[in-house]
């Protein structure tokens, strides 16, 4: 970094005066792109044309590149591709031929860091790490003496990632040759198909490696040219396993008999669920089927029945904001709404206040779509829309069992959140989840519902929205410089000399620098002088105006203190959260 700093002195394109304001403030600031670029004293376009060059020149390498903090490298890569006559590919946007792998030995893909794309009536397409490298280059095209290969080239960690992917491909290689083997000697038939003793073996595979990674679905699709899985961990899909299209239709017609669905049935969505044992401890899987273009899309919930219910306290708010919510729900009747999108976090957050409530005093019944984990001391209810079970259904029987307190999973329509309202205001505290975007905008969605005001102002205690993020790997934490851009964003919520973090990436994390998720949050109590204004039927502004003065500190601030406290990155927090 500091010979390319002095590299850009030599050629003007930064003063020396420049550098000497850097290293004299106080504290002394790191001389790097992101600092010279922050104080004003290079243009972005200077940098990247600058660095642009000395890829070309081979003075660096794209892998070179991809060390420098707080610079977007893409338009870079995308300025070095258009000046050495190559293409730009981002391998996450693309299908990859599986095919092709088989033609290219697994040691020389590693060796020179290459992958296979696509193979033309012209030419094959190969993405490199380095575009200057013509040992690779030559190597790679005696593998295909017929056709030339047309040299492109992607971000070096989007290469080796799918390198390592190839990996696990690899070790299943065994597995794969006997399903095609116990296919050749049946009649393809689909019961031959759903009985192959290698097809079964796969999916425990696929199980196993997923919940070892953590993973909360498992997702198997069938694309145009292949059959495609992937995991969701932390919140964020990454495949696991790629194999030939004619490995989709046994692995998916297997799931459905473990499912017990119709393995004959390919033009309607299913649902279904299954359990299995894994690593000695036992998980239900709820299962979900969708037709596509190129055949199915199967998705797993992993649901682990010895999860330990989460307390309160360990669900990460700040302790601002646990304080406030902890005390909500200790209130005698009225109703605490928990908001968020899906996947945010909402029913563990409803799980961890009941148990934080629960009482021996007290009856408390809940009801829910599905029932996910079993709590002793409560009556759980689990929603059967089939048999005409609805959650309004359950609300009205529940309120002549006399609760006490009251969960309901999700207020899905007009006439749960009416009887949830009147629960509330007859003496029982309700706890519900509701699907909005922020505290403040959920009073404006329950009016929008036909609530009367002046039972929306009556009944609500308080509202806490929520979002989860990733939290950043402790094995390969360090600290880091945010992107220019980044920081002026954010500035009005930063103390003077801010310190930011990051994961480098390691073997503990899968290589993307973030291992778990934290909740950010901001929690909305709604006090006298609010409950009069939304009776007053008051604008979001002036409810967020007189919050603020109140001491309501919002979802973006409160991620923000988290990226801080190292807790989680400034990237991770514009990702779920905005201004």
């Amino acid at each position: 970094m500091v010979k390319l700093v002095e590299m850009m002195l030599k050629d003007n394109l930064v003063t020396k005066k420049a550098i000497a304001t850097l290293v004299r403030s106080r504290p002394p600031k790191k001389i790097s792109f992101a600092n010279l670029l922050a104080e004003d004293m290079i243009e972005l376009d200077v940098v990247e044309n600058f660095l642009a060059e000395k890829i070309r020149q081979g003075v660096i390498t794209l892998r070179h590149l991809e060390k420098i903090e707080g610079i977007n490298i893409i338009p870079i890569i995308e300025k070095v591709a258009k000046s050495l006559h190559v293409d730009y590919i981002d391998l996450d946007e693309i299908e990859i031929d599986m095919k092709l792998f088989s033609k290219i030995p697994y040691k020389q893909l590693i060796k020179y860091n290459v992958i296979p794309i696509e193979e033309t009536d012209l030419n094959v397409v190969i993405v490199f790490d380095d575009p200057l490298d013509m040992v690779a280059q030559d190597t790679i095209q005696r593998l295909f003496p017929r056709k030339p290969i047309r040299i492109a080239i992607s971000k070096p960690k989007q290469i080796s990632s799918h390198l390592q992917r190839l990996e696990i491909n690899e070790s299943i290689k065994g597995l794969i040759s006997e399903i095609r083997k116990d296919l050749s000697q049946s009649d393809n038939s689909i019961k031959d198909e759903d009985e192959s003793p290698a097809v079964m073996k796969m999916i425990d595979v696929i199980l196993k490696s997923s919940i070892f990674a953590g993973a909360s679905d498992i997702h198997i699709e069938a694309t145009e040219k292949s059959c495609i899985v992937r995991i969701r961990v932390d919140g964020i899909l990454r495949q696991s396993f790629t194999f030939d299209k004619d490995i989709f239709n046994p692995l998916a017609s297997r799931m459905k008999l473990l499912s017990s669905l119709d393995i004959a049935e390919k033009r309607k969505p299913q649902d279904g669920r299954f359990s299995a044992t894994v690593s000695g401890k036992e998980f239900d899987f709820r299962v979900s089927t969708l037709p596509t273009i190129f055949g199915e899309s199967i998705v797993l919930r992993i649901l682990d029945k010895s999860k330990a219910m989460i307390r309160l306290e360990d669900a990460g708010m700040s302790k601002g904001n646990y304080n406030k919510f902890a005390e909500a729900i200790k209130a005698p009747y009225g109703i605490v709404l928990v908001t968020g999108p899906t996947g945010s976090g909402k029913t563990t957050t409803l799980y961890g206040a009941v148990n934080a409530i629960k009482d021996v005093k007290d009856k408390i019944i809940t009801v829910e779509d599905p029932v996910e984990y079993q709590m002793a001391g409560l009556q759980q209810v689990n929603v059967r829309e089939s048999v005409g079970l609805g959650f309004a259904d359950a609300l009205k029987s529940i309120l002549r069992q006399d609760p006490d307190k009251i969960m309901i999973g999700e207020i899905r329509n007009t006439e749960t959140l009416r009887i949830a309202i009147q629960a509330a205001l007859t003496g029982h505290l309700v706890l519900s989840t509701l699907h909005t975007n922020d505290a403040i905008s959920s009073i404006s969605r329950v009016l929008d519902m036909g609530i009367e005001e002046y039972l929306v102002s009556g009944a609500l205690v308080a509202i806490q929205a929520q979002r989860l993020v990733r939290k950043i790997c402790v094995h390969c934490k360090k600290e880091t410089i945010i992107d220019a851009s980044l920081y002026k964003d954010v500035e009005q919520y930063l103390p003077e000399n801010p310190i930011f973090y990051k994961g480098d990436g390691c073997k503990e994390c899968g290589h993307t620098g973030y291992s778990g998720r934290e909740m950010i949050s901001e929690v909305l109590t709604i006090s006298e002088t609010l409950a009069r204004m939304i009776a007053k039927v008051a604008s979001k502004e002036d409810l967020t105006k007189q919050a603020l003065e109140e001491g309501f500190v919002n979802m973006f601030e409160d991620g923000v203190n988290k990226a801080l406290e190292g807790h989680t990155t400034i990237e991770e927090i514009f990702r779920v959260a905005r201004l």
